[in-house]
């Protein structure tokens, strides 16, 4: 287990940090001696469940989830099956052509799951555009995700009906919302908290780096929640920083913790713990969930360009529902018949978003022209023109 939770004291300096350039005054050639930081294959985290779907004492995270029952066990395996589930239609819904993009979660259940599964109906979460599993243990209906990546809409629910946020395509924002809004809640006496999500790369925005500093000297009581999925798009987390990702709260004055993110277990314990944290007045967490995106970083992607197989079929054998799924069998929790029901859920749910999608409306093609200048523009014009010719070569195939 890693906690990181001494808020910035007095400055310290390194003995690098000392020593890291030599040269003189007449031009002598100035080095520079840096330390890299070697991307770690079995780092240290908080785990409740092993791979093998092993049960793991921890002293500091174990009461946040000493009174689960077999049934919230049961839960949350369903959560994480039918979230995958519904994923994978969407993925190939995108494929056949209904859906212009899609941001799959795939090997994200547990974080999402665990994560969101912590959360009181009076927090309030501002999620990224790959939240599915958050959304869906807010009650955000599935087919509710789906309008704006077929581009009928600009978010297909109402964020104050479930708490829940509409998705932030723009890198790294939501932070800043998430931080501005907890304050509010800080200032109104309430005490419920925020949550906010964002990825490994998204860690590397200024906006990301400006919620830190507020949330810290505000106090505000938002949790931070990073999905580090090893890729931002194509770039590895070791080329983006130079320690673990949840180290970075101390530079800021707060507490970060790197937990299991295929452990739904402990995502669910941590993310309590931060969460009371936040509510009982003592500030912003840092929470890192050390995962791994197991598909395309949204269906545009081709990860094969820039990763081998092999790391993925190691992170395979890390799976967050086989490893629910083991410790389920072994602890007499679940039968065959919990799974096979759970099956047929599962493919009446792949049904159902399916044919949610074919009954939306086409989208409008040329919408993304009407509205850029307001009087109009040459240029405008000109790419309209060039887009209509385009589209009509495919009427003009189909009509051959």
């Amino acid at each position: 287990m890693s906690v990181d939770s001494s808020a910035a004291g007095t400055p310290r300096r390194s003995a690098a940090g000392k020593a890291g350039t030599t040269g003189s005054k007449t031009g002598t050639k100035r080095t520079t001696s840096r330390t890299t930081t070697k991307k770690s294959t079995d780092p240290e985290l908080v785990q409740l469940l092993t791979p093998e779907g092993k049960r793991v004492k921890n002293a500091e995270y174990d009461a946040y989830v000493a009174g689960i029952t077999p049934e919230e066990l049961r839960g949350l395996y369903r959560d994480m099956v039918l979230t995958r589930r519904f994923d994978a239609e969407a993925t190939a819904l995108q494929r056949q052509g209904e859906l212009g993009l899609w941001a799959s979660l795939l090997g994200q259940e547990a974080a999402q799951i665990g994560s969101g599964r912590a959360t009181r109906e009076d927090d309030y979460v501002f999620p990224t555009y790959r939240e599915h599993g958050v959304a869906w243990c807010r009650g955000v209906d599935p087919t509710n995700l789906l309008g704006m990546f077929r581009g009928v809409n600009h978010g297909g629910w109402d964020p104050n009906s479930n708490n829940f946020h509409l998705y932030t395509i723009v890198i790294g924002s939501q932070t800043l919302h998430a931080t501005g809004y907890a304050m509010g809640v800080a200032k109104d006496g309430a005490d419920s908290a925020v949550i906010a999500y964002f990825g490994d790369g998204a860690s590397s925005q200024g906006d990301v780096a400006e919620s830190f500093t507020f949330a810290a000297v505000y106090n505000a009581p938002v949790v931070f929640f990073c999905q580090n999925n090893q890729w931002a798009i194509s770039e590895p987390t070791e080329k983006q920083t130079r320690v673990p990702l949840y180290q970075r709260a101390q530079g800021f004055g707060f507490p970060g913790v790197r937990v299991d993110g295929n452990d739904v277990l402990a995502c669910l314990a941590v993310t309590k713990w931060a969460l009371e944290r936040a509510r009982s007045g003592e500030g912003p967490t840092l929470v890192e969930a050390y995962t791994y995106r197991m598909g395309a970083h949204t269906t545009s992607d081709d990860p094969t360009r820039y990763r081998g197989d092999e790391e993925r079929l190691a992170w395979e054998a890390k799976d967050p529902i086989l490893r629910l799924r083991r410790y389920l069998e072994a602890s007499n929790h679940a039968d065959e018949g919990f799974f096979a029901e759970l099956e047929t859920e599962s493919e009446a749910l792949g049904r159902r978003v399916r044919e949610a999608v074919r009954a939306m409306p086409e989208p409008d093609n040329f919408a993304i022209f009407e509205n850029v200048y307001a009087d109009g523009h040459a240029l405008v014009d000109e790419e309209r023109a060039q887009f209509a010719a385009y589209q009509a070569s495919f009427a003009d195939v189909e009509g051959a």
